[in-house]
């Protein structure tokens, strides 16, 4: 069985993993903006905005609230925090591995070049 902590992470790096969604955040990043605004830079129909921002709002990155006949949408912090904090998890994983190996390289390294130096003796 899939947590839900697990299943959330997947809405949320689904929706991170269109750049159309992508450069929808980063204009939402400089403040709340109507849907008729958010479609301006993209060559694609009406609905098909729609449906990229029915994917942000569902992976809760947006807020969405209705201004007379005007949507309105904004950013929402909290799931690009969990985001990252499980990217930082595993980018702390792998630093570590990194740490390890370049010890280890290093000291086989050392041992080579000792090896070497006591063969090349006459």
């Amino acid at each position: 069985m899939v947590n839900d902590s697990s299943e959330r992470l997947n809405t949320i790096f689904f929706a991170l993993a269109d750049p159309t969604r992508r450069a929808i955040l980063e204009r939402l990043a400089y403040g709340e903006a109507s849907g008729t605004e958010l479609a301006q830079p993209f060559s694609i129909s009406v609905p098909a905005i729609s449906k990229h921002l029915r994917v942000l709002e569902n992976a809760d990155l947006i807020l969405h609230r209705k201004d007379g006949r005007t949507h309105r949408f904004r950013l929402a912090a909290g799931p690009m925090r969990e985001a990252a904090a499980w990217l930082e998890h595993y980018r702390r994983l792998w630093e570590a591995q990194f740490d390890s190996l370049e010890t280890y390289l290093l000291a086989t390294s050392e041992e080579e070049q000792g090896a070497d130096d006591t063969s090349s003796t006459p």
